[in-house]
């Protein structure tokens, strides 16, 4: 693509806007005493990008954060930007000082002699780990580099963040800039929410957002010659691309390149040394995220929660024999589950999250089964609580909320007669509607059908009186909303952290290989 520019005389940029960690065997297989993402972020260095931004998955641990300071973005030549992320390390004289994980902003000019600016700015995530700071998007604006970086008028600023495009912060990003430069074009592209989206702010701007997991590749183009000198709106277009080859104006035969393939061997050997193909069992059919309703057997929330996490955790463990109910957040599956071989790899893609399973023992049943209800905001009175819960997982990662609300209008746009009316040869896929003009989506599809889930899903209830006591057990991502939910269900005891332990050394990424092995065999 970089070639085609060149020959049809425009500039190509290749940005990312944010996330390499978590939801892969090849960041996250890596084996003990290791660091997520560490082998897979060489092979991404490899890759031509002119601009990168933190995401939110950069963040959870400190060791990812330092590996992504130290190993990563010196390899980018400033062009791995986190404007508003900063990182503790230690001076050259031994003292604790806050950094840029990577620049702040970077200039620079392109192969056509365009004068860029770019910003990476993060959303406003409260969820980052000890020793990394995230500055909230209405304050960097004020901060006196952010007024340096943008007083000089380039020919294009392009923002890059993992910031959604839609009800979230790129206008005070925007407005900030067009305050100083109210005609300079201006190219966003955000992330987060793992929606296909698109905005446009004025008629001298676009703003993209290209999906989820590497599904999508956002297409973005702008007229920018024509907006020499004049006032008017820009020539926009964009396009969401499906993983494919389409537009390389090559062949199967004649796409890869020697330096490509040398890519490709390079990921398979790490594929080999992280062992990814390991065989826990054969899963016996499809299991879905939100393809199928939950609760039934096609559910992955329901195999995980009904099945899988008990299976896992009662291994071994001294407390099997005490009536118990789990609880995890359903946005810790992150992708289907399909019939066939699963590995390794296929573990860590569906769950990829090594959250550990804490307990509190000796809750009474009728309390500790109102729990899920509770938090999923069920009844009146948690309704009214839900809105303030919902922007706390916002500020703590929580995507799925948006994602699925995608979904939902997605299918209820295509309806079962409009579905089965486009169906003919088309796929399922992603079906897109958004804010600006023309076509999106690249490839035709028919809706993928779409049920609702909860935002957190808990195991059967054991068959017990209301009064019996029982462990109550949980994703330690979750422990100061539970703890919380706990004490305002009851009034006998004042529960904290002291009385929460470890229920199983078992991992939630480990969960799924366990039960494979045991039941898929």
């Amino acid at each position: 693509m970089k070639e085609i520019a060149v020959q049809k005389n425009v500039d190509l940029l290749l940005v990312d806007s944010g996330d390499l960690h978590d939801g892969t065997g090849l960041s996250d297989g890596y084996p003990p005493g290791g660091v997520d993402a560490h082998e897979s972020n060489k092979f991404l260095e490899r890759l031509p990008y002119d601009i990168m931004a933190i995401g939110n998955h950069e963040l959870y641990v400190y060791a990812d954060t330092y590996d992504m300071y130290t190993s990563f973005v010196p390899q980018l030549n400033g062009r791995y930007l986190s404007s508003n992320v900063n990182i503790t390390v230690f001076s050259s004289d031994g003292e604790a000082v806050s950094v840029p994980v990577g620049n702040r902003f970077v200039k620079f000019t392109t192969a056509k002699g365009r004068r860029v600016t770019s910003l990476g700015v993060l959303y406003d995530f409260t969820g980052n780990d000890v020793n990394t700071t995230v500055q909230f998007v209405a304050d960097m604006v004020k901060e006196s580099w952010f007024t340096e970086a943008i007083a000089e008028e380039p020919d294009v600023f392009v923002l890059v963040g993992h910031m959604p495009v839609s009800y979230d912060n790129w206008p005070v990003v925007f407005n900030a800039i067009r305050v100083v430069h109210p005609l300079t074009p201006i190219l966003i592209f955000g992330g987060h929410t793992h929606i296909r989206d698109c905005q446009q702010y004025d008629g001298r701007s676009m703003a993209l957002e290209s999906g989820r997991y590497m599904e999508t590749i956002g297409w973005m183009s702008a007229n920018l010659d024509a907006a020499k000198g004049n006032s008017n709106n820009i020539t926009f277009s964009r396009r969401y691309l499906d993983q494919n080859r389409y537009h390389t104006e090559t062949s199967n035969a004649t796409f890869d390149t020697s330096y490509g393939r040398s890519i490709t061997l390079g990921l398979q050997e790490l594929a080999e040394d992280f062992d990814l193909s390991y065989l826990y069992g054969t899963a016996p059919q499809d299991y879905t995220m939100s393809r199928d309703p939950y609760p039934s057997n096609g559910s992955l929330l329901t195999l995980f929660i009904d099945d899988a996490i008990p299976t896992a955790l009662i291994i071994n463990n001294t407390r099997a024999d005490i009536p118990n109910i789990m609880i995890t957040n359903s946005g810790s599956l992150r992708f289907d589950v399909f019939m066939g071989p699963f590995t390794k790899n296929d573990q860590l893609t569906a769950s990829p999250f090594t959250d550990s399973f804490l307990y509190i023992p000796n809750v009474t049943f009728s309390i500790a089964n109102q729990v899920v209800p509770t938090l999923n905001g069920e009844g009146a009175a948690q309704r009214k609580k839900r809105s303030k819960m919902e922007m706390a997982r916002w500020g703590r990662g929580y995507v799925a909320g948006r994602y699925q609300a995608w979904l939902e209008e997605m299918d209820r746009r295509a309806g079962l007669g409009r579905r089965a009316e486009m169906s003919g040869n088309l796929t399922l896929g992603y079906v897109t509607t958004d804010s600006c003009s023309g076509a999106g989506d690249d490839t035709l599809h028919v809706a993928l059908p779409y049920y609702s889930t909860p935002d957190f899903i808990g195991s059967t209830a054991p068959n017990v009186t209301d009064d019996t006591p029982i462990d109550l057990v949980f994703v330690d991502f979750i422990e100061s909303e539970l703890l919380q939910i706990l004490n305002e269900l009851q009034s006998a005891k004042n529960y904290t952290t002291a009385d929460v332990s470890l229920y199983s050394p078992v991992l939630a990424d480990e969960v799924l290989g366990i039960y494979a092995q045991a039941r898929w065999n």
